[in-house]
């Protein structure tokens, strides 16, 4: 695990951080107020590389792994623009087609995600299921010539700026323990019988989170990822760089929030003429900020490289990594708006728009409690609880 930045990752993240600044949190808050996608800031970071970094190199991609796309995720974030569709296409569904697409579904998918020009959004969470994949209920029935979906998913990301859908469905029934066996399928996003309703929130970002209904949407063989009713191992090896990129956003905020905390209070004279970061109830808790901050990157780094080697511990990594990364992101960027006191909830001062972002990533894609849930029962060996 390479603990000293290489040459080559050092400059990866200042190319990927001088693009993102350049539109910064102007753009990032105008993108947003306009519903509409960062489509700009996409399309140069993807003409550069950057987006396919881990996809292998004969799909048109940078031929690196997670550890690469991690940064350029972080960086982007740390410039104010955390892009959401980062951890779904290039992550989550180019992880997946690169270690279980045929060569023709990797030709047809794989390389424009290798290449940023398509999109491909990902919906497993549904409203009865919760994190609890076993009982998901959309299910994919077998025809003469592929499959029927039915069903429902529920906050499902970016669906809006989309060109397809990787759907994790119900194929059978385990009949021992009444589980579903799932299975993962693409899907267009103009496909017949899918309809997508928006779910207003509290999120201030330009993607925006969508209720999907599947209506008998009929899709061939071609679409079937991996093998049929063995889609829960599949879709692990999405969900733990899921995990990471979520991190990541949470550790780019957190720099973001930190250098403009950091920077107020080397500005800011009250009582005395004295800079407020002279006094220990402002820098204490700005210093335990960025302590809990670097102990999350280390554990983000560290979950991106044994995801790269296919080591076991890769999943208990990406958890605890996602964990230690919501916490130390909501920190920050809580301490960075207590530094500037009222000003903190200002619009001018471009910290208050990132909040329900930051919080919402200690829920999603996994919520803490699951996370504390899985460590407690595989890292400990405690019984389990659920």
């Amino acid at each position: 695990m390479p603990l000293v930045p290489t040459q080559e990752e050092q400059m990866l993240r200042e190319s990927v951080y001088a693009i993102a600044s350049k539109y910064g949190p102007e753009y990032y808050i105008k993108q947003t107020a306009a519903d509409e996608p960062p489509t700009a800031l996409w399309n140069e970071l993807g003409e550069k590389g950057f987006l396919g970094v881990n996809v292998p190199e004969e799909y048109d991609g940078g031929g690196l792994g997670m550890y690469e796309l991690a940064a350029v995720g972080e960086e982007t974030a740390y410039a104010g623009c955390p892009l959401l569709l980062m951890v779904v296409s290039p992550a989550i569904v180019g992880s997946i087609l690169a270690r279980h697409g045929t060569h023709e579904q990797k030709d047809r998918w794989l390389r424009g995600i290798g290449t940023a020009a398509m999109k491909i959004a990902f919906a497993i969470t549904e409203p009865d299921a919760g994190s609890n994949s076993h009982k998901i209920s959309t299910a994919a029935t077998k025809t003469d010539s592929g499959y029927v979906l039915n069903g429902q998913k529920y906050y499902i990301s970016g669906m809006e700026d989309a060109d397809a859908v990787l759907v994790v469905a119900r194929t059978s029934v385990d009949e021992g323990t009444g589980r579903g066996r799932l299975s993962l399928f693409i899907v267009d996003v103009d496909a017949p019988g899918l309809t997508r309703q928006h779910i207003p929130t509290a999120i201030e970002a330009p993607e925006k989170q969508w209720t999907l209904y599947f209506d008998n949407v009929e899709i061939g063989d071609d679409r079937l990822i991996g093998a049929a009713d063995q889609g829960l191992k599949v879709v692990f090896d999405g969900l733990n760089p899921e995990r990471i990129q979520a991190a990541v956003m949470c550790t780019g905020i957190a720099r973001y929030a930190l250098d403009k905390a950091c920077s107020y209070a080397n500005e800011r004279v009250v009582w005395g003429g004295k800079k407020i970061g002279s006094h220990q109830g402002v820098s204490h808790p700005l210093a335990e900020a960025k302590i809990a901050l670097e102990q999350a990157r280390v554990m983000t780094q560290k979950a991106a490289v044994l995801y790269d080697v296919g080591a076991p511990g890769a999943g208990e990594a990406a958890n605890i990594a996602k964990y230690a990364s919501a916490e130390a992101g909501i920190k920050c960027l809580d301490q960075a708006m207590q530094t500037h006191g009222g000003n903190g909830v200002a619009l001018e001062y471009k910290l208050s728009n990132y909040w329900f972002m930051v919080r919402l990533l200690r829920t999603a894609p996994v919520s803490r409690e699951m996370i504390l849930n899985f460590v407690a029962e595989h890292s400990l060996g405690l019984p389990r609880s659920y």
